[in-house]
């Protein structure tokens, strides 16, 4: 099987419909990331008290963060191969003109698509940490990590629907379109892609990749399709 690449692609709306750019490949895919949940809740309690109630407010916010590389010693390929002469300089201003700089057409930096494997996650740009760890005798970096940690985002109408009949607390039954993939469809219908192995089996799939155009399939409830 073929080495598949991280790859960031920015969007210019938060429908995710018009791509900015070509999707920027990773140079070394991440040993890691962390994928963080978070609830709110308001702390609550009478005069005298104790302790605290705590009352639910609301979900909290979905982070994500990860460690890529950048290389300019050649020991390393740089991918793909027709910019294997960029120096880490060249490559750090491409992820940020990507995902960091600001776009005047939509008064923002871009909406950000983080996809690997199963992974599916739509986000903005939180921070974007650096690190230079190798060096020409001239002072030149030759080799540098990046620590990017993201926001998820979901459009305020997706979130509305959310809240109504197109709750995640409902079943739903999915048609499958060409192009669709398990971890796709679990977003658009859970806002995340975590639940995908869960889906599968309630649907007794055996390939979460290859689902055939036409099939439907069942999206139960959130709270029993969480692990």
């Amino acid at each position: 099987m073929a080495l598949k690449k991280m790859a960031i692609q920015a969007y210019k709306d938060p429908k995710f419909t018009q791509q900015q750019g070509k999707p920027y490949q990773v140079l070394i895919n991440p040993d890691e990331y962390s994928h963080k949940f978070a609830i709110v809740y308001n702390d609550t309690a009478g005069q005298g008290a104790n302790g605290f109630s705590p009352g639910f407010n609301k979900m909290g916010r979905e982070t994500m963060s990860f460690t890529i590389w950048f290389d300019g010693t050649g020991v390393i390929p740089t991918f793909p191969r027709s910019e294997a002469t960029s120096s880490v300089d060249e490559q750090i201003k491409a992820l940020k003109a990507l995902v960091f700089r600001y776009e005047g057409e939509i008064h923002s930096p871009n909406y950000l698509q983080i996809a690997w494997g199963t992974l599916l996650f739509r986000c903005r740009l939180v921070s974007l940490d650096l690190t230079y760890t190798m060096f020409q005798p001239s002072g030149e970096p030759i080799r540098a990590k990046c620590v990017l940690s993201l926001a998820s985002y979901t459009a305020q109408d997706e979130l509305a629907k959310k809240k109504g009949d197109q709750s995640a607390d409902m079943s739903h039954l999915v048609s499958v379109k060409a192009g669709d993939t398990l971890p796709l469809l679990c977003y658009r219908v859970y806002g995340t892609s975590v639940h995908y192995a869960k889906v599968a089996q309630v649907n007794h799939l055996t390939s979460f990749r290859d689902l055939r155009p036409g099939t439907q399939l069942i999206f139960p409830p959130l709270r029993t399709s969480s692990a």
